[in-house]
């Protein structure tokens, strides 16, 4: 048996920027962390050798790789030919929450799959396989930084190229100061799952609107000045940067907010966060928050009425954190 581990992520700035609408005419840049949170996958030969037997939220046995019902899984085991192996995929967290889990499935199963196949792969390689897996083959709407930051793991300014390529950068901070941007860092369940696909089209077809374009190439400027900031260990305005990203994207699509999220997200200001956003491409899912230590009992006073999920930063990426002693054990 064979299992990977990788994280979901969260991310602070330039999102939408990994969308092929925007870097065709502007690079983009993303400002992420992944966080301890995961997405598992294990691997082991399954008893009859001509068959494919997959768990997740159903269970599917099939004869032939083509029938699988499941896109990711189908494409994945169709790029190496591989039948007679058991799959099974546990997460910390739902689907649809906004932390990046489809990407993180693509990538645990593709670093599962190609270890069980004899292949060692490294993040950036896993971030671009996967996309290949999600964007050209399974044909999600869906940009690159979900990938990028799950294969490679850790705090990582991410740059979206013209030509297709992506360029991963970690951010090196003073250990103290990482710790306390850690330590900083709120985030609240509001209910819900969203159709990422479906927020993301409208957010690639309203890049068209020349005002909507400008909004998101100053959303890519915030992500380099957060960029400079974590750099120069300064926190201090990173609350202020997380507000004003969440506003422009919101100005973006309709759908990208609600009433309830906009509600809970006054109150969290007003109780003492100094700014934050909603994970993923919006609707639902969670709300993060840059708010001091100083004022965080009275944050979760005021907000105890939300399910808080306690994370800190990952730092390692897509993992193999069990291999059998033989791949038939």
């Amino acid at each position: 048996m064979i299992i990977s581990r990788t994280p979901f992520r969260i991310s602070f700035a330039g999102g939408g920027s990994d969308l092929p609408s925007f870097y065709h005419r502007e690079t983009g840049a993303v400002l992420s962390s992944s966080i301890n949170k995961y997405m598992y996958i294990a691997i082991h030969p399954f008893f009859d050798k001509s068959r494919i037997q997959l768990k997740y939220s159903k269970t599917e046995l099939v004869d032939d790789i083509n029938a699988i019902h499941h896109p990711i899984f189908r494409e994945v085991l169709k790029m190496y030919n591989l039948t007679g192996v058991d799959l099974n995929s546990i997460a910390d967290i739902p689907s649809g929450t906004g932390l990046g889990s489809s990407s993180a499935f693509t990538v645990g199963l593709l670093n599962a799959v190609r270890t069980y196949a004899g292949k060692a792969t490294s993040g950036e390689k896993l971030g671009r396989l996967a996309c290949e897996v999600e964007i050209n083959k399974v044909g999600s709407p869906i940009g690159k930084q979900d990938q990028y930051a799950a294969a490679c793991g850790g705090l990582n300014f991410i740059t979206f190229y013209g030509d297709e390529t992506v360029n991963v950068e970690k951010i090196i901070m003073a250990p103290e100061r990482k710790k306390e941007l850690d330590e900083n860092l709120i985030m609240v369940f509001v209910g819900g799952e969203h159709s990422a696909n479906s927020i993301l089209r409208d957010q690639a077809a309203a890049i068209g609107d020349r005002k909507k374009f400008e909004t998101q190439k100053a959303m890519v400027q915030l992500a380099y000045q957060l960029r400079s900031s974590l750099e120069a260990g300064e926190l201090d305005d990173f609350g202020k940067i997380l507000h004003e990203g969440w506003m422009m994207k919101k100005s973006l699509v309709s759908g990208i907010s609600t009433g309830v999220v906009d509600e809970l997200y006054d109150r969290g200001i007003k109780s003492g966060a100094l700014g934050g956003k909603l994970l993923g491409a919006g609707g639902a899912g969670f709300i993060l928050f840059y708010c001091p230590q100083e004022k965080q009992e009275e944050f979760r006073t005021r907000m105890g009425d939300l399910n808080e999920m306690n994370f800190h930063f990952d730092h390692y990426g897509s993992k193999i954190i069990y291999v059998g002693d033989t791949f038939n054990d």
